[in-house]
């Protein structure tokens, strides 16, 4: 059963309930291939934290990291889409993070934030119309042992090693956003602005300032697996 009703919380963070633990269109961790990812990642834990450690670890390394596979369809933010595709953008990678985490008891919700990426390829640049701005960058809230945390699962270790940037790890206790600083020192992640938590992805948001923000060539110019050397 599926509760509809989609709450968005601005600011500060939502009181944990049903909602948050409720299978939706978009967190649809009742499909076979999610529940068998999920308890394939959390095989031998015994609590939740210890859960959603390896939850984490799992969808941030078994799911690729593919910027050129933006597709503006509903499917694209399905959990089970991403286990079938094993590649995805940040927020369906966080989408697959919180439906697995609900599947476990574990109440979650997805931010969105605005942030500056500067290891941006000209390739990738181009295509997002030179915009400096990453809007909507997805991540997942998990609420373990009393206080919710901000988990970032988007970027596999296998490419943080070509980029040069530490993998984000997540213990349960801390948040875990991407890192502001490449192994070198230089700045390589700025988050400019929350744009607060929902209890379901709002697609229809996303898709409405995409549309006026990005130009169509991010969309007609992906392709279904990225070249990690060319990213």
């Amino acid at each position: 059963m599926q509760l509809t009703d989609k709450v968005f919380t601005p600011y500060g963070w939502p009181e944990p309930g049903p909602l948050y633990l409720a299978p939706t269109r978009f967190f649809d961790f009742e499909q076979p291939e999610v529940v068998a990812f999920v308890r394939a990642a959390t095989a031998g834990a015994t609590t939740p934290r210890e859960q959603a450690v390896r939850l984490f670890t799992a969808v941030r390394d078994q799911v690729r990291y593919e910027p050129y596979s933006m597709r503006m369809t509903p499917e694209c933010f399905r959990a089970s889409t991403v286990v079938r595709e094993r590649g995805a953008f940040c927020i369906p990678k966080a989408v697959l993070l919180i439906a697995g985490a609900r599947w476990l008891g574990i109440p979650a919700a997805l931010g969105l934030s605005d942030v500056v990426n500067h290891f941006s390829t000209p390739r990738l640049q181009k295509i997002m119309g030179h915009r400096e701005v990453f809007m909507h960058h997805g991540w997942a809230a998990l609420h373990i042992e009393g206080r919710w945390l901000k988990a970032v699962p988007a970027f596999n270790q296998e490419l943080c090693t070509l980029m040069r940037v530490p993998p984000t790890d997540f213990d349960g206790l801390h948040d875990a956003v991407l890192q502001q600083y490449k192994e070198d020192g230089s700045v390589h992640m700025e988050y400019l602005r929350d744009h607060g938590v929902w209890s379901d992805v709002p697609y229809q948001r996303i898709d409405d300032d995409w549309g006026g923000y990005y130009p169509p060539s991010l969309w007609s110019g992906r392709r279904s697996r990225i070249d990690v050397e060319g990213l």
